[in-house]
């Protein structure tokens, strides 16, 4: 642990940790079981964890497994297939699993209140993009992450699978799908809140609602210092550790930071729109995520998809995305946001990024002139009975898509990025997609990173091996490893209740 300048003072913590969103949350309980001695403060601007990135209606509420969305297996310039990514985000979600079964087996959650689970589609049409399905089931089948895959081209087994999506639906074309039953729907805003929940009982775990960091500087002794906004009066903390998981706020932060690391990175806003229907008896007779193909030209984050949400108990049917635009940073934040996050260390790379990316400016533009009329013609395309009036338009979260310099020049990230400087006093989360899916593979990088030497102690090491039991698995056979993981996973959270 580590020891504070003044032993005992309420400005003093061992870390501090800003925004209360799936990340933050995480780490805070990922730093309470392997220290529970540490101070930590979190700080969130709204009123309660959750409600900006993490919230339910303002993310996709997918558990990101590669199971169904094409954009993580690119093709490259040969034309070729690219599954890495893929296989690295399947295993980064199963790292997830483990630890909420893990936290369920020590009675601090309980799966029931944030995950669902239901079966993961990839849908094509069109004789090209059945022939890439085609390939791409090939290819991952061979993993044994993705072994349970089913392929179909018969469209009366497709029908069994999603009934709204073929019903009414007439093509000459040919079409495919594949499908894996084990897939999740999660609510990240209520995961958030029952983090905290299991956190009331530590005493070294405090929460700030509606206060703001405004400000960070680092000292001469190498603490950070932070000063706070609360509802009625500014206070100054101190810690030699500080996280950013400020959703899209976490680029200003950073650069108020002023580490050398943070200062080739800008950020482009892109917020979200979502068509939903709360009718329970359309809701009812669809039970999967159903992800298509971007159409061609079209950006990764324009992938359309028909989602099964359980959103506080209560089941609905969201489809889209449809972008919008801001230059706000949050859904919560200031039109400002943008223009004050340009710096002359950053201005020509969003610039060079701006010009490599006709196509996405294309997009939007055509995505904020589309009406409601519009967006049920697109809609239609995926589900072609469609009643216009059994949709609304709700607005959804933002996203801050990273630009990075390079010596390439501007370049625009899909990602999520971790930020560190050298010392490793500081970390920040940037970029979006796979993002909370992977949160607990992203804060377990973070702690490598930035608690090095903890995490080599023999006291960190076991409380990780209770916490991830597959570490101390590595002796057998990968394929055995991830059966038996997926086993006492399913278990614990209840997949096998839910066939």
């Amino acid at each position: 642990m580590f020891v504070n300048q003044e032993l005992g003072s309420e400005s003093n913590y061992d870390a501090v940790l800003i925004g209360a969103g799936v990340m933050s949350c995480t780490l805070a309980v990922l730093l309470n079981e392997l220290d529970p001695d540490m101070r930590v403060l979190v700080v969130e601007k709204l009123h309660s964890p959750g409600l900006e990135s993490s919230f339910a209606l303002n993310n996709a509420g997918t558990g990101h497994a590669a199971n169904c969305e094409l954009n993580y297996t690119p093709v490259n310039v040969d034309g070729e297939i690219q599954v890495q990514k893929a296989l690295e985000i399947n295993r980064s979600f199963e790292r997830s699993l483990e630890f909420w079964a893990s936290m369920t087996s020590l009675g601090k959650l309980s799966p029931k209140n944030f995950l669902n689970f239901l079966p993961h589609i990839s849908f094509v049409e069109g004789e090209s993009d059945v022939d890439f399905l085609k390939e791409r089931y090939e290819k991952l089948s061979r993993f044994e992450a993705f072994s349970e895959m089913d392929w179909s081209e018969d469209k009366k087994e497709l029908q069994e699978w999603m009934p709204l999506v073929l019903e009414g639906r007439a093509t000459n074309s040919p079409i495919a799908g594949t499908r894996i039953k084990r897939g999740t729907d999660l609510d990240f805003g209520e995961l958030s809140i029952r983090y905290m929940n299991s956190l009331k009982n530590s005493s070294s775990v405090q929460i700030e609602f509606s206060t703001e960091v405004i400000d960070l500087r680092k000292d001469n002794k190498n603490t950070w210092n932070l000063t706070l906004k609360g509802s009625s009066e500014m206070r100054d903390v101190r810690t030699p550790f500080v996280f950013i998981g400020a959703g899209g706020g976490a680029l200003t932060l950073l650069q108020k930071s002023k580490i050398p690391e943070g200062e080739s990175y800008g950020g482009f806003p892109v917020s979200g729109q979502w068509l939903v229907c709360d009718k329970s008896d359309i809701a009812k007779r669809h039970s999967a995520k159903v992800y298509g193909k971007a159409s061609f030209g079209s950006p990764p984050m324009s992938v359309p998809h028909l989602d099964t949400r359980w959103i506080k108990g209560k089941r609905s049917l969201l489809f889209g995305p449809f972008a919008g635009f801001s230059t706000k940073f949050l859904k919560n934040g200031s039109k400002l946001d943008l223009f004050g996050s340009i710096t002359k260390t950053n201005i020509f790379s969003l610039i060079q990024a701006g010009l490599k990316n006709i196509d996405l400016v294309k997009y939007l533009i055509n995505q904020l002139t589309q009406d409601h009329e519009e967006r049920v013609d697109v809609l239609r395309k995926f589900i072609p009975l469609v009643d216009k009036d059994d949709w609304e338009l709700y607005q959804a979260g933002q996203r801050v898509q990273i630009i990075k310099n390079s010596s390439q020049g501007g370049i625009l990230k899909m990602g999520t990025e971790v930020v560190c400087s050298a010392d490793g006093s500081l970390a920040a989360l940037l970029g979006a997609s796979p993002g909370a899916s992977t949160a607990v593979t992203t804060m377990i990088e973070v702690l490598n990173r930035c608690f090095a030497e903890k995490m080599t102690t023999v006291a960190w090491q076991e409380k990780l091996k209770l916490l991830f039991p597959s570490l101390s698995k590595s002796s057998q056979k990968d394929s055995d490893s991830l059966r038996n993981l997926r086993d006492r996973n399913d278990s614990i959270l209840g997949f096998s209740q839910s066939l």
